[in-house]
Protein backbone atom coordinates (compact mmCIF):
# COMPACT_ATOMS: atom_id res chain seq x y z
CA UNK A 1 0.00 0.00 0.00
CA UNK A 2 2.87 2.37 0.78
CA UNK A 3 4.37 2.27 -2.76
CA UNK A 4 0.94 3.08 -4.25
CA UNK A 5 0.49 6.06 -1.91
CA UNK A 6 4.00 7.27 -2.67
CA UNK A 7 3.39 6.99 -6.42
CA UNK A 8 0.05 8.81 -6.12
CA UNK A 9 1.61 11.60 -4.06
CA UNK A 10 4.52 11.92 -6.49
CA UNK A 11 2.23 12.07 -9.54
CA UNK A 12 -0.05 14.65 -7.93
CA UNK A 13 2.99 16.73 -7.05
CA UNK A 14 4.25 16.54 -10.63
CA UNK A 15 0.77 17.45 -11.91
CA UNK A 16 0.79 20.53 -9.66
CA UNK A 17 4.21 21.60 -10.92
CA UNK A 18 3.11 21.16 -14.53
CA UNK A 19 -0.17 23.01 -13.94
CA UNK A 20 1.71 25.97 -12.42
CA UNK A 21 4.14 26.13 -15.33
CA UNK A 22 1.55 25.67 -18.07
CA UNK A 23 -0.03 29.04 -18.89
CA UNK A 24 -3.08 27.70 -20.77
CA UNK A 25 -4.05 25.37 -17.91
CA UNK A 26 -3.85 28.14 -15.32
CA UNK A 27 -6.44 30.17 -17.19
CA UNK A 28 -8.72 27.26 -18.05
CA UNK A 29 -12.38 27.68 -17.12
CA UNK A 30 -13.46 26.28 -13.75
CA UNK A 31 -15.37 23.38 -15.34
CA UNK A 32 -12.24 22.23 -17.21
CA UNK A 33 -10.15 22.36 -14.04
CA UNK A 34 -12.86 20.36 -12.25
CA UNK A 35 -12.92 17.84 -15.11
CA UNK A 36 -9.15 17.38 -14.98
CA UNK A 37 -9.32 16.87 -11.22
CA UNK A 38 -12.11 14.31 -11.71
CA UNK A 39 -10.06 12.39 -14.27
CA UNK A 40 -7.11 12.31 -11.88
CA UNK A 41 -9.27 11.05 -9.00
CA UNK A 42 -10.89 8.45 -11.30
CA UNK A 43 -7.43 7.30 -12.43
CA UNK A 44 -6.31 6.58 -8.87
CA UNK A 45 -9.71 5.08 -7.95
CA UNK A 46 -9.38 2.58 -10.81
CA UNK A 47 -5.78 1.81 -9.86
CA UNK A 48 -6.93 0.98 -6.32
CA UNK A 49 -9.52 -1.38 -7.85
CA UNK A 50 -6.74 -3.25 -9.65
CA UNK A 51 -6.83 -1.68 -13.10
CA UNK A 52 -3.47 -1.34 -14.87
CA UNK A 53 -3.69 2.02 -16.62
CA UNK A 54 -1.95 2.35 -19.99
CA UNK A 55 -3.13 5.69 -21.42
CA UNK A 56 -4.70 9.00 -20.47
CA UNK A 57 -6.49 11.40 -22.83
CA UNK A 58 -5.87 9.25 -25.91
CA UNK A 59 -6.54 11.00 -29.23
CA UNK A 60 -5.86 10.22 -32.86
CA UNK A 61 -5.03 12.60 -35.67
CA UNK A 62 -7.55 10.89 -37.93
CA UNK A 63 -10.70 11.52 -35.88
CA UNK A 64 -12.00 13.98 -33.31
CA UNK A 65 -12.76 12.72 -29.86
CA UNK A 66 -10.79 11.41 -26.96
CA UNK A 67 -10.77 8.49 -24.57
CA UNK A 68 -10.15 9.76 -21.06
CA UNK A 69 -8.53 6.62 -19.65
CA UNK A 70 -7.47 3.25 -21.03
CA UNK A 71 -6.53 0.38 -18.75
CA UNK A 72 -6.59 -3.36 -18.24
CA UNK A 73 -9.02 -4.93 -15.78
CA UNK A 74 -7.47 -8.39 -15.57
CA UNK A 75 -7.49 -9.58 -19.21
CA UNK A 76 -10.08 -7.07 -20.49
CA UNK A 77 -8.97 -3.81 -22.11
CA UNK A 78 -11.18 -0.99 -20.78
CA UNK A 79 -11.91 2.30 -22.49
CA UNK A 80 -13.11 4.69 -19.80
CA UNK A 81 -15.06 7.93 -20.07
CA UNK A 82 -14.94 10.11 -16.94
CA UNK A 83 -17.73 12.56 -16.17
CA UNK A 84 -17.28 14.99 -13.30
CA UNK A 85 -19.92 17.14 -11.63
CA UNK A 86 -20.12 19.40 -8.59
CA UNK A 87 -23.81 18.68 -8.03
CA UNK A 88 -26.57 16.16 -8.75
CA UNK A 89 -29.06 19.03 -9.29
CA UNK A 90 -29.02 19.27 -13.08
CA UNK A 91 -28.49 16.02 -14.96
CA UNK A 92 -26.68 12.84 -13.86
CA UNK A 93 -23.07 12.78 -14.99
CA UNK A 94 -23.47 9.42 -16.76
CA UNK A 95 -26.31 10.89 -18.87
CA UNK A 96 -23.80 13.30 -20.43
CA UNK A 97 -22.41 10.39 -22.48
CA UNK A 98 -24.92 11.00 -25.25
CA UNK A 99 -25.23 9.45 -28.71
CA UNK A 100 -22.72 11.81 -30.35
CA UNK A 101 -20.16 11.23 -27.59
CA UNK A 102 -20.57 7.44 -27.82
CA UNK A 103 -20.13 7.57 -31.62
CA UNK A 104 -16.91 9.61 -31.31
CA UNK A 105 -15.58 7.24 -28.64
CA UNK A 106 -16.43 4.18 -30.74
CA UNK A 107 -14.35 5.55 -33.63
CA UNK A 108 -11.36 6.36 -31.40
CA UNK A 109 -11.56 2.88 -29.82
CA UNK A 110 -11.39 1.37 -33.30
CA UNK A 111 -8.31 3.49 -34.06
CA UNK A 112 -6.65 2.46 -30.78
CA UNK A 113 -7.26 -1.24 -31.43
CA UNK A 114 -5.69 -0.87 -34.89
CA UNK A 115 -2.55 0.58 -33.30
CA UNK A 116 -1.94 -2.44 -31.05
CA UNK A 117 1.17 -4.35 -32.14
CA UNK A 118 0.18 -7.42 -34.13
CA UNK A 119 3.02 -9.49 -32.67
CA UNK A 120 1.55 -9.00 -29.18
CA UNK A 121 -2.10 -9.08 -30.24
CA UNK A 122 -2.63 -11.32 -33.27
CA UNK A 123 -6.34 -11.11 -32.41
CA UNK A 124 -7.96 -8.01 -30.93
CA UNK A 125 -8.19 -8.31 -27.15
CA UNK A 126 -11.49 -8.57 -25.32
CA UNK A 127 -12.55 -5.01 -24.49
CA UNK A 128 -15.36 -3.01 -22.92
CA UNK A 129 -16.48 0.57 -22.40
CA UNK A 130 -16.80 1.87 -18.84
CA UNK A 131 -18.09 5.17 -17.47
CA UNK A 132 -16.85 6.66 -14.21
CA UNK A 133 -18.79 9.45 -12.53
CA UNK A 134 -17.13 11.78 -10.03
CA UNK A 135 -19.15 14.11 -7.80
CA UNK A 136 -17.55 16.80 -5.63
CA UNK A 137 -20.66 18.04 -3.85
CA UNK A 138 -20.27 16.52 -0.37
CA UNK A 139 -16.64 17.26 0.50
CA UNK A 140 -14.32 18.82 -2.10
CA UNK A 141 -11.38 16.61 -1.08
CA UNK A 142 -13.42 13.40 -0.91
CA UNK A 143 -15.39 12.85 -4.13
CA UNK A 144 -18.15 10.29 -4.59
CA UNK A 145 -16.99 8.01 -7.41
CA UNK A 146 -19.08 5.39 -9.18
CA UNK A 147 -18.00 2.93 -11.86
CA UNK A 148 -20.40 1.69 -14.54
CA UNK A 149 -18.74 -1.28 -16.22
CA UNK A 150 -19.66 -2.47 -19.69
CA UNK A 151 -21.71 0.58 -20.63
CA UNK A 152 -23.41 0.52 -24.00
CA UNK A 153 -21.76 2.23 -26.95
CA UNK A 154 -24.76 1.72 -29.22
CA UNK A 155 -28.07 3.58 -29.68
Amino acid sequence: MLPARLTQTLLRGLDRVISKTSAHKQHAPAHQRTGRRGEEDAYFYLRRRGYVMVARNFRTARHPGEIDLIGWDKDVLCFIEVKTRTTHDVKPAAAAVDRAKRQAIRIVIRDYLRLLPERLFPEPPQWRFDVVTVYYEAQPGNPAIELFQNSLLSS
